[in-house]
């Protein structure tokens, strides 16, 4: 594989009888990125990371994950990944720090690292807390921290803040960003667009199993910018103003700014769930 890629599909199938759940899916996750595969329920996201991570093998195709086939991945892979997934369990009756330490047993991990953790997911004060009593942002903190305890250099994430209230949402985001700084490589799976325009350097945007954009966000939803519009609101207005790109609004814009009457003013490039719209004609929804 390349330098710094850690993961790399090559033209990826994976049929289930009569349906082709992926169709020749290619894509790279390099240290230190997040990319997101983005789509709705059904799009194939989980599906890739089973395969992926060797719980299913693909139809067709290569994927290597550190530099191994996934279809011959042995036990010392998974020492090295982190994997947050719709039924990452936990054990309720036990504490908060009793699950981590369970894991750090195995791993061969200090309790100092228990330590860091939970302080990163916010869990420190809760640690004696049967794990079973914990709020669902809380446990879903506790697999996170679960999942990065023994510093793996990629984490797979499926639809990680998916119903959570938005306080937890913005706390996993700010450790995610912390994990990429310190070389982390996270492959991220959601519905919400919003979230991966925030958090990725690519996404692919994945339908009925195929990728139908690839990129950084800011050039998916550039390429689809095509009537170039702005969005102001001036002082003593209540309506917004939509003016579209030409020399006379320009000249407009230039006036109101030397007259300091501009409260706001913003650009109109459609998001990335716009985009999805535009290209697939189907809702995001899960």
């Amino acid at each position: 594989m390349e330098q710094n890629a850690l993961l790399k599909l090559s033209h990826i199938s994976k049929r289930y009888k009569t349906e082709l759940a992926l169709k020749d899916i290619s894509i790279t996750l390099r240290k230190g990125e997040i990319l997101g595969f983005l789509g709705p329920s059904g799009a194939g996201k989980t599906t890739t990371i089973k395969i992926i991570t060797g719980q299913l093998r693909q139809t067709a195709g290569e994927a290597k994950i550190l530099g191994t086939d996934s279809a011959n991945i042995d036990a010392s892979i998974y020492e090295k990944i982190g994997v947050v997934s719709d039924n990452s369990g936990i054990y309720e009756k036990m504490t908060v720090w009793q699950n981590l330490s369970c894991f750090a047993n195995i791993w061969r991990v200090p309790d100092e690292r228990i330590e860091e953790v939970l302080k990163q997911v916010g869990l420190t004060e809760h640690k004696k807390k049967l794990a079973g009593k914990l709020s669902k942002g809380q446990k879903q903190r506790l697999v996170l921290a679960r999942s990065v305890l023994h510093k793996p250099r990629i984490l797979f994430l499926d639809e990680p803040t998916s119903g959570l209230d938005p306080s937890t949402a913005v706390a996993i985001h700010k450790m995610l960003l912390d994990l990429r700084k310190e070389g982390m490589a996270i492959f991220l799976t959601t519905h919400n667009m919003e979230e991966a325009e925030k958090l990725c350097d690519h996404v692919a945007l994945l339908y009925q199993g195929n990728i139908v954009e690839f990129g950084t966000p800011q050039e998916i939803c550039l390429k689809y910018n095509r009537e170039k519009r702005y969005h102001l609101l001036l002082n003593g207005s209540k309506e917004e103003l939509v003016l579209e790109q030409n020399p006379e609004n320009a000249e407009k814009i230039s006036e109101w700014m030397r007259k300091d009457m501009i409260l706001c003013l913003h650009s109109c490039e459609p998001t990335l769930e716009s985009v999805f719209l535009e290209v697939t004609g189907a809702s995001l929804a899960p």
